[in-house]
This record gives C-alpha cells, structure tokens and sequence, in this order.
C-alpha cells in the first residue's frame, strides 16, 4: 500500500537537518526500499505498511543523531482530501495539518483560537485537519493545531499537496 510520510521540522539540506540521502537510507533501512522524497520539506512517499515510518524515524535518529516525529496518510486518503479542496477559491491559503488522533471539533472554541491566529479550521478528522490562512502566503496551522491539541503537528500548503498528487507515479 502506498503512503506519505510527513516529517515534523524537517527541512533536509539546511544546517541542522538531515539530508535528503540520510533521510531515504533510513526508510530503507526500514524496508522501504523504494521511499521517494517530495520536495525538502520531509514529505515522502512509500510503499509498505505505514508503521514503517515511524521505524524510519528510530532508523533517523541512529544514523543522525536527529529525532523527529512523523505523521502518515495512505496515499487515497491524501488524494482524497486533496480533491475535496483543490477547487475552493481559497484552495492557495488552505493547509493539511497532521496531529495527534484526535477529532477536534469544528466549534466556537477551536473556531477563536483559530481566528487569533488568523485561519479558520474548515474540516476535521481523526488525526488532521484542514484549515484556511485569512491571507496568501501565510502558514498558521501548525501553532493552531498544537495548542488546540497540546501535541506536535505538521502542515503541507494545499498548492504542495496538489503538486504531489498530481506528479507522475
């Protein structure tokens, strides 16, 4: 089964992170021997089971000194919440957040603190959700999500996500 793995924090190339060849040796010292990076943002795509990942990160860590957390979607999925939301007018604004298993509830509660931070949380599901920035070129999710959650999260920009979707397999 195909999935996407994405890394928290990680920006391979800069200094301080992983590199991109750290980063694919450790999925294939987790057995995923044919892990392909999207970007260089921690984004990558594997077949295998989507607990690979997370031994990709302990396979990380022993190599690089690095530890991050890792959250992952099956590729369906993904291309699922893509096409619900690649036609919006906003869809340049919107970001996936990947978080702690948890439903967080679209209410008045989550809806202020979201508003602070200047997005909106559009949809939500065991694990992520989908929010709009108020302006282009910002990412307010991440922080959103963390405090709403009180756990680490992750977020890819729509645009991204469409442009991996879409990519040739």
């Amino acid at each position: 089964m195909l999935h996407v793995a994405f890394v928290r924090n990680l920006n391979q190339g800069q200094r301080g992170h992983v590199s991109t060849t750290d980063l694919v040796a450790a999925f294939d010292d987790a057995g995923c021997h044919d892990a392909s990076p999207f970007q260089s943002n921690g984004t990558i795509v594997f077949s295998g089971e989507a607990a690979h990942a997370a031994d990709a990160m302990c396979a990380l860590a022993a190599r690089t000194g690095v530890e991050r957390k890792v959250f992952v979607l099956a590729w369906e999925d993904l291309a699922d919440i893509v096409d619900a939301h690649r036609h919006a007018d906003d869809a340049a604004r919107r970001e996936l957040t990947l978080h702690a298993p948890v439903r967080l509830a679209l209410d008045e509660q989550y809806g202020e603190g979201a508003a602070r931070r200047r997005c909106r949380l559009l949809q939500t599901e065991v694990g992520w959700t989908v929010t709009a920035n108020e302006r282009d070129r910002e990412s307010n999710a991440t922080p959103v999500i963390e405090r709403l959650t009180g756990a680490p999260a992750t977020s890819r920009g729509l645009p991204t996500l469409i442009r991996l979707i879409d990519r040739p397999r």
